[in-house]
């Protein structure tokens, strides 16, 4: 049986449509990832709700995944201390092949089942952690290995995969399955599935981050103010908390060096 993400496209000789036929194939496909995605909300809610456990726990989140999968696990882990203020090991994405990979494709590399619990050793992972696989396809070896062995060490595991099944869920203590079907381009799963992926990636680190006490109200209090558009954001988020001028929350933010401190002084 052809899994859902290499099946045959929609679409027939796309190399002869025109650029705007091209495009609204694609827009129409894309249109059908959230609606995917929310019928899946209630496996994202049990794995966001365990995540929120282990991490309050002082648990750490790992990402593991090939290609596309593995660079969006990168991209969201590298958003999350600029983001939220969280330490840079707090979050971590793993990609086969290593970083060179994020960047170039590695041969092979996500054929090995062995090598991710090694990648993942460096980080001296343990049974407080958890450990999410990402693979459109749901048969990577190199995220089942890795899912497997860290099962075996106690660790909370959990997958994003874009077909339904499959020895990836076999291997994963709350699968996350977004079936979005066969891509505009065959078997193409940077597009929809990866589309699918960055969606729920978004909705569980963003989750997790909120139910850790890293934002306050609507408000990002955490983040790191690394330019001046971020320092900005601080300096109104501080005005419209405390009712002040720009010159005293300014004032106070360069002070305390974030907003959650800054804000937290001038209620003290």
């Amino acid at each position: 049986m052809i899994r859902v993400t290499e099946q045959e496209s929609h679409y027939n000789n796309i190399d002869q449509m025109s650029i705007s036929e091209i495009l609204h194939g694609i827009n129409k496909e894309d249109q059908t990832v959230p609606l995917a995605v929310e019928k899946v909300i209630p496996q994202i809610e049990k794995l966001a709700e365990a995540l929120t456990e282990r991490m309050k726990a002082g648990g750490r989140l790992f990402y593991i995944g090939a290609g596309t999968s593995g660079r969006l696990g990168v991209v969201d882990a590298s958003e999350c201390p600029p983001t939220f203020g969280v330490p840079f090991d707090y979050v971590v994405g793993i990609i086969a092949g290593g970083d060179t990979a994020i960047r170039k494709a590695v041969e092979n590399a996500e054929d090995d089942s062995e090598q991710a619990w090694i990648d993942l050793s460096e980080y001296q992972i343990n049974d407080k952690d958890s450990l999410i696989g990402l693979a459109a396809s749901g048969t990577t070896p190199y995220v089942i290995g890795g899912l497997k062995t860290a099962r075996q060490h106690g660790i909370l595991t959990g997958c994003i995969i874009c077909n339904e099944g499959g020895p990836i869920v076999a291997e994963s203590d709350f699968p996350v399955e977004v079936v979005v079907g066969p891509e505009f381009l065959t078997g193409s799963t940077r597009m929809k599935s990866g589309t699918a992926q960055k969606l729920v990636l978004n909705m569980l680190s963003t989750t997790v981050m909120i139910k850790l006490g890293r934002v306050k109200g609507n408000k990002m209090v955490d983040m790191q103010l690394t330019n001046h558009k971020l320092v900005n954001r601080g300096i109104y988020m501080i005005m419209e908390e405390l009712n002040i001028d720009q010159a005293s929350a300014e004032a106070l933010l360069n002070q305390h060096g974030s907003v959650r401190k800054a804000v937290d002084a001038a209620h003290k």
